[in-house]
């Protein structure tokens, strides 16, 4: 036997006790700092990477489950979008537009003293068509206009109206009336930003 572990063996009891207990403590701790360490850090990378692919899979099934709505919410959007587009009218539809404003002022008894189109003002995926209009007429004509306006097939808002001091003339009470009529066309290839539109 080895001089050294004879040694040890004729330790008194608590003594190899004692160098037992340290041995023992030297392995744990080598098994702790070399192979359980290792494995709990990458026991916590897998859990937390279980944890998002988790998070990830409840959020695709909830997406899942609301496809059908979402669906349907797109379809009544682009509906809601294809009627919006109807009301704008193309480039060789505005001279036709513009001529039916100035008849509608006419039909309701206006006088048309001025009927300037603007410069048109590109807004995203249409463009504004102003028209500066001077009418003379009756406050009754004037107010029946805006209505004919507003039940026309295409956008149209009246805007700007000045009203002057109204006079007498040929046994009726007539006014002067400055107003900006602006209509919106619909510009060819444009992609729509957004599905909202200008309310009359």
């Amino acid at each position: 036997m080895h001089p050294t572990i004879e040694k040890v063996l004729n330790w008194p009891v608590y003594q190899r006790i004692l160098l037992l207990a340290g041995v023992v403590v030297l392995i744990l701790a080598g098994f702790i700092y070399f192979v359980y360490m290792d494995k709990h850090r990458e026991y916590v990378r897998l859990e937390s990477r279980k944890n998002t692919r988790f998070a990830r899979l409840q959020e695709d099934r909830r997406i899942a489950d609301d496809l059908p709505k979402f669906k349907s919410e797109y379809e009544s959007m682009k509906q809601k979008l294809d009627l919006a587009l109807a009301e704008l009218p193309n480039e060789r539809e505005i001279p036709t537009l513009l001529t039916s404003i100035a008849s509608l002022a006419r039909d309701n008894g206006l006088d048309v003293l001025r009927f300037q189109p603007g410069t048109e003002r590109p807004r995203d995926f249409y463009a504004e068509v102003p028209v500066t209009l001077r009418l003379v007429g009756t406050f009754h004509e004037v107010a029946m206009f805006a209505y004919d306006v507003s039940n026309m097939a295409r956008i149209v808002n009246i805007e700007n109206l000045r009203l002057g001091s109204p006079k007498m003339e040929g046994g009726r009470n007539v006014l002067s009336i400055e107003c900006l009529a602006t209509t919106f066309r619909f510009i060819e290839g444009a992609t729509p930003a957004t599905t909202s539109r200008r309310s009359r």
